[in-house]
């Protein structure tokens, strides 16, 4: 009956082993994701300069032998750190969350219909977000139709992001 026993633990201590090297293999394809992402978004991330160095140290680096060792690094880095808060916040900058689609999609919808729409799209606009400085949006629109005219898309952009900031204050 100890015999059971005995075997019963070491059976929990391998499954404990395999979940930790689990856990630290995902940590170490994060930090390979994050080698391959661009210096921009990277900073966006907001990471510890340690880990921000190692994956700009990994960038560079070309030899294989060389590359496989700074991923085990940064790896072992990664588990210093809040992972998942990494993670999401990758997602969200590679546009991968849902919620992110989702209101860029509406954003160009909302931006066309304003454009093409006029003031009934605007009060519609107006009755469904709120707390936005509804002066700025309408100045914005003029200067887009007044732009569209001369073929110009100074201020296109610009008025997207207001609708995509105005919509995701609201949601």
């Amino acid at each position: 009956m100890n015999n059971n026993l005995h075997s019963d633990n070491e059976e929990e201590v391998i499954l404990s082993r395999t979940k930790r090297k689990e856990q630290v293999e995902a940590l170490q394809d994060l930090g390979i994701e994050l080698v391959k992402t661009s210096k921009e978004k990277l900073i966006k991330l907001d990471l510890p300069a340690t880990l921000f160095e190692a994956i700009k140290l990994a960038q560079k680096i070309t030899a294989n032998g060389a590359i496989r060792r700074q991923y085990q690094y940064i790896g072992k880095l990664m588990r210093q750190v809040d992972a998942e808060a990494i993670k999401s916040r990758l997602e969200y900058l590679n546009g991968d969350d849902i919620k992110s689609t989702q209101v860029f999609h509406l954003a160009e919808k909302w931006r066309d219909d304003l454009l093409n729409s006029g003031d009934e799209a605007l009060d519609r606009f107006s009755a469904t977000y709120s707390n936005f400085d509804i002066s700025e949006l309408r100045s914005l629109l003029r200067a887009v139709r007044k732009e569209r005219e001369l073929q110009q898309n100074r201020n296109f952009t610009k008025l997207f992001r207001l609708i995509r900031t105005i919509i995701e204050g609201n949601s």
